[in-house]
């Protein structure tokens, strides 16, 4: 007989091995669809986009970018209705399929110079697809590692998975670095298709590793329970309202941050201050290795102090880096730029990125999980991914190159976060506890949960 230690032994290790095959799979949905936005910030407008003005060119080029973020709360809604009624594990087989197949065909499609305007609109119609299989990605791959761990680490084991969005840029970015010893012609050529290509063998690991994950004991206990409902995004819209709000209000400061910095950031360093592009390039990839670190340290702190302190420091730190980010890149010192995106991302967006996975999946009971946390986080995906980086982009070059247009949006943006997470309730299951036992329920109220 196995004695309690082993047990213990063997229960944590089997939640690190789920947490980390939802983090590698995470990760490789993560780089397929971030690819694009290197691409499209480097390449992409002038294979796909050409036209007689270079700004209506990369303009459109950025838009595409938003297409992505755009589909993604439609992915959400069709992906999370069978996440919440079949389980976890299978939408996350179908999103990493989609994604896979939707990335390597952009690596073969022919330019606009052999094809004309077929060209981009089969490159939309793939970053459709993928914005789509992102969607859905979300919700059940924090799911499967939340739901799998013990309450009173859920904070810490979701922002594992969270890691994948990190790891999957560092990818995603070192595979276009890799290719900075490229001339321009040889990149524009054949180069940039390299990346796109690579995901055919990476998504086919993700797959392997997917079909090893078991299902979730909350999401087998609704089933047993027989508590699954019919249409669950309809349930969530008509009794968890103030929630996808606030979901969608905390996750808005946390996706333009990123965004802005990654797609504006590295149009705007390369573009308008004429930095070399492996210098940009290598500085986002360690940004997010730095990110490795301080998003799992954020996670695991809120499982000490709670979800919402942490958060609004995640919104502090935003609003206390507008300005110095910008001024930093404007030196166009090689280690201050380096330091821009390093502190960036790994301050400015990896604090929030660290604690979300948690909190949002907590706001919401486990027979609507999916459905909840996924469009509470999807919403945001076309305001701050898709039109707030256009938006700094447009507005920098109406200004002549000023970015303080750019850094009093993010404040904006970082205040209305500050009150949404002010308006939700703490979510951590210990500080959930205290709140009970200060505050009993009816007994009736109980019984009838």
């Amino acid at each position: 007989m196995n004695s309690p230690t082993m047990q213990t032994d063997d229960r944590i290790a089997s939640i690190r091995t789920i947490v980390a095959a939802s983090a590698i799979g995470t990760t490789i949905e993560w780089y397929d669809f971030l690819i694009y936005a290197t691409a499209a910030s480097l390449v992409l407008n002038k294979l796909f986009f050409p036209t007689e003005d270079p700004l209506v060119g990369k303009l459109i080029s950025i838009s595409t970018i938003g297409v992505g973020f755009f589909a993604r709360p439609f992915g959400a809604v069709i992906l999370s209705h069978f996440g919440d009624r079949l389980g976890r594990k299978s939408p996350l087989i179908l999103t990493m399929t989609s994604m896979g197949l939707a990335t390597t065909l952009i690596g073969l499609l022919p330019t606009y110079a052999s094809i004309g305007i077929a060209a981009p609109i089969l490159l939309v119609a793939c970053r459709l697809v993928q914005g789509i299989a992102v969607g859905g990605e979300w919700g059940g791959a924090v799911l499967i590692a939340t739901e799998h761990s013990p309450p009173e680490k859920r904070g810490f084991y979701g922002s594992l998975v969270q890691i994948g969005f990190p790891l999957g840029m560092s990818l995603g970015t070192a595979s276009f670095f890799a290719l900075a010893y490229l001339d321009d012609k040889q990149f524009m050529s054949w180069g940039w298709r390299i990346p796109f290509l690579a995901s055919a063998l990476l998504v086919a690991i993700g797959i392997f590793v997917r079909l090893r994950i078991d299902e979730t004991p909350d999401f087998k206990r609704v089933e047993r329970e027989g508590k699954i409902e019919r249409i669950p995004v309809l349930e969530v819209i008509r009794r968890h309202p103030k929630d996808l709000l606030i979901g969608l209000g905390a996750r808005i400061t946390e996706i333009s941050w990123i965004y802005v910095l990654t797609i504006f950031g590295l149009s705007y360093a390369v573009t308008t201050l004429a930095l070399p592009r492996s210098l940009v390039l290598g500085a986002i990839a360690l940004g997010a290795a730095v990110e490795l670190i301080t998003i799992p340290l954020f996670g695991h702190l809120s499982d000490r102090v709670g979800r919402r302190p942490v958060y609004l420091l995640g919104c502090i730190a935003a609003i206390g880096l507008s300005f110095p980010i910008f001024w930093a890149l404007a030196t166009r010192d090689s280690w201050m730029v380096i330091a821009a995106f390093v502190v960036g991302m790994s301050v400015g967006h990896g604090i929030m990125y660290g604690v979300q996975a948690s909190f949002l999946s907590e706001m919401f009971p486990s027979n609507l999980r999916y459905t909840g946390a996924s469009l509470g986080y999807q919403l945001a995906a076309p305001i701050g991914g898709g039109l707030v980086p256009l938006a700094a982009a447009a507005v920098v070059e109406l200004t002549h190159g000023a970015t303080w247009p750019v850094s009093l949006l993010m404040i904006l943006i970082a205040l209305t976060t500050v009150l949404a997470v002010r308006a939700a309730r703490e979510t951590a299951p210990i500080f959930e506890s205290q709140r009970l036992t200060a505050h009993p329920q009816p007994v009736v109220t109980v019984l009838a949960d």
